[in-house]
């Protein structure tokens, strides 16, 4: 076998993960454009995803951090409404509209940073922690606002808003804010220390305390970094939509996660992939429209959603478990 076979078998094998995520994406567009061709080439339509699509990217590149130190996190949706809900309080009050993002994006990381320490100090399963977090975040949020919405159209007239949701070029400003994130964070996953441990950490723990590695402190960072992009979620949603209500990040819940797992970084830690992750969040944002411009019903959404998951995740156990 010639030099260039085997280079080309191992950039296969290094990205078979990204690779398969980009094939889903490719056949589900496939798929569309045929069934809708009309409608898939209007611009408009491309538009509308590109608006609410960094939402969810800020979602789902933190989660390849956690599902592959070996964790999941169910709170990072009500994370998401607490931040926001945080940054609309202050908004209202007459803060400055910087000094309330970084606040918000603060109380983010503070409520993953709790997380982080509920499961490693308090011994518990981050799957039933996080469900709990979850609903107790939600509640707090209903009472604490009388489950009434808070809206601020003042916010358009602030440099900022231009500056975070504005147009550039044509592209709405969120998607250079989320494509920045994507690439500070592939970094530091595939070459920074931190993303090392992380690998190192859900592949084997005892191992990797071994080798002097504080799991520990690993574990309650990649909570704080979920939290941290449940908060830029949040504040961008706000700042898309001018209003916060009670209810808000609840729906992105199921669609992030099944982003992740599309995206190839499987359940069993130790592995993952940042680059499929973003074909797996185009993947979820297009099936959102996609169902609906071939003349289907919206129900239909939640039928292809777990369809693709399910053939997903058989196609990355096919692809090669764990590595120890």
């Amino acid at each position: 076998m010639s030099s260039k076979e085997n280079t080309f078998k191992n950039l296969i094998g290094k990205n078979g993960r990204a690779l398969g995520s980009l094939g889903y994406f490719i056949i589900l567009m496939l798929v569309f454009l045929i069934g809708a061709p009309e409608v898939m080439m209007r611009p408009n339509l491309h538009q509308s995803v590109f608006v609410m699509l960094p939402v969810i990217m800020f979602m789902v590149i933190p989660l390849v951090f956690l599902v592959t130190a070996g964790e999941i996190d169910l709170s990072f949706a009500s994370t998401f409404g607490l931040s926001a809900y945080i940054f609309a309080l202050l908004l209202k009050a007459g803060l400055d509209p910087l000094l309330c993002i970084l606040i918000g994006i603060l109380s983010g990381a503070v409520v993953g940073i709790l997380m982080g320490c509920l499961v490693v100090y308090g011994r518990l399963s981050s799957l039933v922690a996080s469900l709990g977090a979850l609903f107790f975040i939600r509640g707090f949020l209903f009472v604490a606002s009388d489950s009434k919405s808070i809206s601020f159209m003042e916010i358009s007239d602030h440099w900022i808003y231009d500056v975070l949701v504005g147009k550039l070029f044509g592209v709405p400003m969120q998607v250079y804010w989320a494509a920045l994130f994507t690439i500070f964070s592939y970094y530091l996953y595939r070459k920074h220390v931190f993303g090392i441990h992380i690998h190192h950490v859900g592949d084997n723990p005892d191992s990797a305390a071994q080798m002097g590695i504080n799991v520990n402190w690993v574990r309650i960072s990649a909570f704080m970094y979920v939290g941290l992009g449940a908060a830029l979620a949040g504040i961008f949603s706000c700042l898309i939509n001018f209003t916060w209500w009670p209810t808000q990040g609840f729906g992105y819940l199921l669609l992030a996660l099944a982003a992740v797992f599309i995206g190839g970084t499987p359940t069993w830690g130790g592995v993952g992939t940042i680059v499929g992750a973003v074909f797996g969040v185009g993947v979820i944002a297009y099936m959102e429209v996609g169902v609906v411009a071939m003349g289907m019903s919206g129900v239909w959404r939640q039928f292809f959603n777990g369809l693709i998951i399910i053939l997903a995740i058989l196609g990355h156990r096919f692809h090669g478990g764990r590595v120890r």
